[in-house]
């Protein structure tokens, strides 16, 4: 019989859990075992008494790594080396940011599945998009965010005082993030203009509602409905235009990515210069080696010299814990799912999902994106 393990997740501000009591549940009808570390959902509210009534198993982190068949995370463990020869490890491992991870994990024998490589085009796939799912839960909140930063009303209000002006919001890109804060914010009142460097992406956004901002950029759309990087010239066009339009707006959300590679500058210093006093900009793309705005920290919030609040919130689907947990744990119940169709683990590397998502297969990293990676940074 076949046991998935739940590891508890250790990254610093991260309270999701990959698999709620809810779905353990469903996985225990399949007569599935599921084995749960201790306190693993106890950040986003799932406890332990919520797991063993539904039939779950909980014990150490040791026990989980030592009895389980499959291993389910949303962040690569960083104590991974305990994975075993013939395990599956299923999470977001983020290896395309990081091959040199493929490499270690390859070295335990594990089956390291990624699900942030998925074809997100495969109609069959969607139930398993977890970046979809915690995408959407993520511009919800940077929508909520905004409102709870920025010192005044979204909607346009009528009172015995006078009429105060709705907020105008900037949204930049256009994926599910995106689209998911233009909504948000639009139901809050605000008047919302979206932007977007894809051509396919530019007619969502008119199909929210929303103003389209256009910079008369060309479409940069890599294969799978991607936002491929920008030329130099055309990134420096963006800018430029971008510079322009951003003081306009009381708010500015960003959420561009692309995919293996480094978030996009959207804003920089001198756009945030030239906006009011009060103006609230979030970055959903912000790292340590930077993000959409310049100057951008993640899980800060900094106020520049001109009074503009700059918040990092690279994470944002870990403060909807619940939520966001929720829907992780039916992408993965989808991707099992797939994985075991007679009860049992069946890997078959010619199956267009498993090959896009499996990353390290009997010792060796087997995805060839990953493998590439990891030779150029050997050879720079």
């Amino acid at each position: 019989m076949t046991t998935v393990g739940v590891l508890l997740e250790t990254a610093g501000r991260e309270r999701r859990v990959a698999l709620t009591p809810d779905g353990a549940e469903r996985l225990r009808k399949q007569d599935v075992e599921v084995l749960v570390e201790t306190g693993a959902g106890h950040r986003a509210w799932f406890e332990d008494v919520g797991y063993t009534g539904a039939g779950c198993a909980v014990g150490s982190r040791q026990q989980v790594y030592a009895e389980s068949d499959i291993l389910l995370c949303l962040h690569p463990p960083e104590d991974a080396e305990n994975c075993r020869p013939g395990q599956l490890l299923i999470g977001l491992l983020g290896v395309l940011h990081d091959p040199g991870l493929a490499q270690r994990l390859a070295a335990t024998g594990v089956t390291a599945v990624s699900l942030d490589l998925l074809p997100r085009t495969l109609s069959r796939a969607q139930a398993m998009d977890a970046l979809t799912s915690q995408a959407n839960v993520a511009g919800y909140k940077a929508a909520l965010l905004a409102a709870e930063a920025y010192p005044g009303f979204f909607p346009m209000l009528m009172t015995a005082a006078g009429t105060t002006r709705p907020a105008q919001v900037l949204v930049l890109g256009a994926g599910v993030a995106g689209l998911q804060a233009i909504a948000t914010a639009r139901r809050l009142g605000a008047l919302v203009t979206g932007y977007d460097v894809r051509e396919a992406a530019r007619a969502d956004l008119a199909s929210t509602g929303a103003a389209v901002l256009d910079l008369r950029t060309p479409s940069a759309e890599a294969e799978g409905g991607y936002a491929r990087e920008l030329t130099g010239d055309e990134a420096q066009a963006q800018l430029s235009g971008l510079a322009q339009a951003v003081p306009r707006f009381d708010v500015v959300i960003t959420t561009a990515q692309v995919q293996g590679g480094s978030p996009p500058l959207l804003v920089t210093a001198g756009a945030l210069a030239g906006m009011r006093p009060g103006s609230v900009v979030i970055d959903l793309a912000s790292t340590v080696e930077g993000g959409n705005v310049e100057g951008s920290v993640p899980d800060t919030r900094t106020v520049t010299d001109e009074g503009v609040t700059v918040i990092g919130a690279a994470n944002l689907a870990a403060t909807v814990p619940g939520a966001a947990s929720t829907a992780y744990g039916r992408n993965l119940l989808a991707l099992i799912a797939s994985l075991t169709p007679g009860g049992e683990v069946v890997l078959d590397l010619d199956d267009e999902i498993q090959k896009a998502v499996i990353v390290t297969h009997g010792g060796r990293v087997v995805h060839p994106r990953v493998k590439a990676l990891f030779e150029r940074e050997i050879r720079s």
